[in-house]
């Protein structure tokens, strides 16, 4: 079985590294489609793009490590994003990042809870500054928050398993 097999990229994706492994700057756009389409990118994954573009995996890697958009570990059903831009942070975005880890039960080495439900990830921005501080499940976006408002946020999403 290639590593292409056990990572399972569908035909699209096969296609697009494809077409793109001999161009310049291929690794990023192809790491991007990579996690676009699996959520993140795994040691198979990595390893099926080393092979598949004749890239050594350490400059794979490389690449993964120097972008901090690229994700190593899958993240939650319901991904809780929360910004730490500097208008969010000031009015307490690492209080509802630390709020919701708790809540969720994460400790600092936890991307995800073990149910695999919920991941608790900071982002730089999510664009909505005048609602500081923000905090996204999946792309709903809440804003003007307090910590105290988290439990009732995430309760929302437990209870649509």
């Amino acid at each position: 079985m290639s590593s292409a097999q056990a990572a399972k990229f569908s035909n699209e994706l096969l296609a697009f590294i494809d077409a793109w492994k001999s161009k310049p700057g291929n690794l990023i756009m192809i790491l991007h489609r990579v996690q676009e389409e699996k959520g993140y990118i795994s040691k198979e994954m990595a390893q099926a793009v080393s092979e598949l573009t004749g890239t050594h995996l350490a400059r794979v890697y490389g690449v993964m490590s120097f972008y901090h958009f690229f994700k190593t570990q899958k993240p939650g059903k319901y991904k809780i994003s929360i910004c730490l831009g500097t208008a969010c942070y000031l009015k307490g975005g690492q209080d509802l990042i630390d709020e919701s880890r708790s809540l969720l039960g994460l400790s600092n080495d936890m991307v995800s809870t073990e149910d695999g439900l919920f991941s608790v990830e900071p982002v730089r921005c999510i664009g909505c500054c005048g609602l500081a501080p923000v905090l996204s499940v999946n792309g709903d976006v809440y804003g003007k928050l307090v910590k105290s408002q988290v439990a009732e946020i995430i309760a929302k999403y437990k209870n649509m398993k």
